[in-house]
């Protein structure tokens, strides 16, 4: 008999799109988004993303087995020359013999609690939290009829990102599900037949064979000389729009890459995302890396970077909790809380929030570092979360000494903030100014660009002045020097201090 053709909207049909073809509430709904730029770019910022400002998400995949380098290992271990390479070698044999889906039966997450991890995301002051779905290794985290090499069938034998949208929204939080599986367009040496990413019959993980060097990585950007098949591409689509059907996520995370992928495609999946969300009445956000979509159209994430001044727009910046590796590897070498807190301080007055990736272990445990610097931020936010979550930016994000690199990759350019570095937040008629240290030499905060010869603040807008966590009486002038508040005697925690100014 002759066979059906395997066409992009047959395979999407029949692989993701059954439970949105199921819903006849969907089918009545008239879609509120068109598949244009201009239409999509009409849909809001939810009100919850713009008051999150903190939100956590984690590697955690067949990469954290090996715990080596970082996430790339993947991909690493196969070119000759690398360290992961050499690692590989030593430890377990050449690629030819020992390749990476030879780490699955090892990933096993024995210790995973979805409702543990739920707890802590909570405890630490997050407002949304959710997994890597699919990292550039092929491999998914979900029960997934679309990819077979997925977490439900083997290593875990567990939906993870399944039970993880239950407990994170059990515990208040709204779920995020990120991807980054557009990487694996030419992450494996799929054309190699002398290892296993060349074998056809492991190309459910180790992607199709994408002939000469497609990945062509040049610094953060990367230009494929060969784009992406349609086939391909029809397997990357179904994924998403299979995840959306499944979890209904409240935020979706692209990582970069993605504008290798058809435009029309993109269009697409955006309008289908926010088109289901109508359906559901929920209220949905979506960021990306520069250049995969237009700035109007979703949230724009600055990676490991700070935007310049106070975007009119909320932005999102992801980062790293352990400077070496977006994964848990055995070389970690943490941030301290104090730069944690002063960069979510930060970032909160330009408008931002911030996504901290962090590192659970192979076994499901998170490393015990993570956690003391997790439940740091919430005994912070604990006090002070006030001048954080649901504020806005003021007429300017602060001043200080501290110079802050501003841009993608800028992080490690960008020292921990100081008592001299003042940031602002606002609500209403309250003012927040958070002094990112306790001085050490000095009897007062000099704010001085509250003085009152600029238009910030006139004389006598300033009604009073206290402390979050204190209850001391606070002492302070306001005049042409500025606003400056006598260090009061006894110092109300770390890491940050929020002196709570109410207008009038």
């Amino acid at each position: 008999p002759m066979k059906t053709p395997h066409t992009r909207r047959t395979f999407l049909q029949t692989a993701a799109a059954a439970a949105a073809l199921g819903s006849a509430s969907f089918l009545r709904a008239r879609p509120a988004y068109e598949p244009t730029w201009n239409s999509l770019a009409q849909h809001p910022v939810p009100g919850w993303f713009a008051d999150a400002k903190f939100g956590i998400f984690y590697h955690w995949g067949i990469y954290s087995v090996p715990a080596f380098e970082n996430e790339w290992y993947s991909r690493n271990m196969y070119i000759d020359g690398q360290r992961c390479n050499k690692f590989h070698n030593l430890v377990y044999g050449p690629p030819a013999k020992f390749g990476y889906k030879d780490f699955i039966p090892m990933f096993r997450g024995e210790k995973f609690n979805p409702e543990e991890w739920a707890l802590l995301f909570r405890k630490s002051g997050a407002n949304f939290s959710g997994s890597v779905t699919e990292h550039a290794d092929g491999f998914s985290l979900w029960d997934s009829k679309v990819n077979e090499w997925n977490a439900a069938r083997m290593g875990p034998c567990r939906d993870v990102v399944g039970e993880l949208s239950r407990a994170l929204r059990n515990e208040g939080l709204k779920f995020l599900a990120t991807f980054h599986h557009q990487w694996l367009w030419g992450w494996y040496p799929t054309a190699d037949q002398t290892v296993d990413a060349g074998d056809p019959k492991y190309s459910g993980l180790y992607g199709p064979y994408a002939p000469g060097t497609p990945f062509n990585y040049r610094g953060y950007r990367t230009h494929p000389t060969l784009p992406p098949t349609p086939a391909f591409q029809d397997v990357w689509e179904a994924k998403v729009r299979e995840v959306i059907d499944k979890y209904h996520p409240d935020h979706i995370y692209f990582d970069s890459r993605m504008e290798i992928i058809d435009e029309r495609r993109r269009i697409d999946l955006v309008a289908y995302y926010y088109n289901q969300s109508v359906a559901r009445n929920q209220d949905v956000s979506l960021s990306y890396k520069q250049g995969a979509l237009p700035e109007d159209v979703a949230i724009l994430d600055l990676e490991c970077g700070r935007a310049e001044g106070i975007p009119a727009r909320p932005w999102l910046t992801d980062d790293i909790i352990d400077w070496n590796s977006w994964c848990f590897v055995r070389n970690a070498n943490y941030k301290s809380a104090n730069r944690l807190v002063g960069q979510l301080i930060d970032i909160t007055s330009r408008n931002g929030t911030l996504l901290l990736d962090i590192n659970p272990a192979p076994d499901g445990v998170m490393p015990e570092p993570t956690v003391e610097r997790l439940l740091a931020m919430g005994n912070w936010l604990s006090v002070n979360g006030e001048a954080i979550f649901g504020t806005r930016p003021w007429k300017v994000y602060g001043e200080g000494t501290t110079e802050v690199k501003t841009g993608e990759f800028s992080e490690t350019k960008t020292p921990e903030l100081t008592a001299a570095d003042i940031r602002f937040t606002s609500r209403w008629k309250t003012l927040y100014a958070i002094a990112c240290g306790w001085p050490q030499d000095k009897s007062e905060f000099a704010i001085r660009s509250l003085n009152t010869r600029n238009s910030l603040l006139a004389k006598g807008e300033i009604s009073h002045v206290m402390l979050l966590g204190s209850d001391e009486k606070i002492a302070w002038t306001h005049d042409a020097e500025g606003l400056k508040i006598k260090v009061p005697v006894h110092k109300p925690g770390d890491y940050a201090y929020v002196f709570k100014i109410l207008l009038s």
